[in-house]
């Protein structure tokens, strides 16, 4: 789903959506967007850029956001846990850590973009077909607490934020890398 620049700003009526989805996709096309630009020019070696041994990359980040997702259409749309072998075939981006640092590296950014768009797709074609009132469905969910899939997909773009945080922070020592 291209996203309209122009209405970027507006939480408002997404076609083919029922309003409610049409918010949430609202949100979370904002925040794609403000992620793509913040990698959209970046290199190989600045994706897979590390500060320090415990470090994540820019790349590994972004292929993380791509795993939460797929985690989520499975929690939410299959209304289930994700197994131990998906959570295999999610990893290393979902877990991130010391396999991921060795095996997420050497992508361009078309790569992880091209990732990025078809897990979107996906999440936004499926939303299509849901009414509202999927949304309120609760499940429990951390520490035994109830949870609606409203609240889920509004973690799946909060994560994405605050992993776009850490882009910054990483852009910024790089450039600091850089001027020693």
């Amino acid at each position: 789903m291209a996203v309209d620049r122009t209405t970027l700003f507006l939480i408002d009526q997404k076609e083919g959506l029922s309003l409610e989805f049409s918010k949430l996709v609202s949100m979370m096309n904002y925040t794609r967007v403000r992620t793509l630009e913040e990698v959209e020019n970046l290199t190989v070696e600045e994706l897979d850029f590390l500060y320090d041994e415990e470090a994540n990359s820019i790349g590994m980040l972004l292929a993380h956001m791509t795993a939460v997702e797929k985690a989520y259409q499975i929690e939410t749309f299959k209304n289930r846990e994700v197994t131990d072998e998906e959570i295999d075939n999610l990893n290393p981006a979902l877990e991130l850590g010391s396999r991921a640092r060795k095996e997420i590296k050497g992508n361009t950014i078309d790569f992880y973009l091209n990732e990025l768009i078809e897990v979107r797709n996906k999440t936004i074609e499926t939303f299509k077909t849901l009414p509202d009132t999927w949304l309120l469905k609760q499940t429990t969910f951390w520490f035994d607490q109830p949870a609606n899939n409203y609240f889920k997909w509004f973690h799946v773009f909060e994560d994405e934020l605050n992993h776009r945080g850490q882009i910054r922070i990483i852009k910024k020592m790089m450039l600091k890398h850089l001027e020693v």
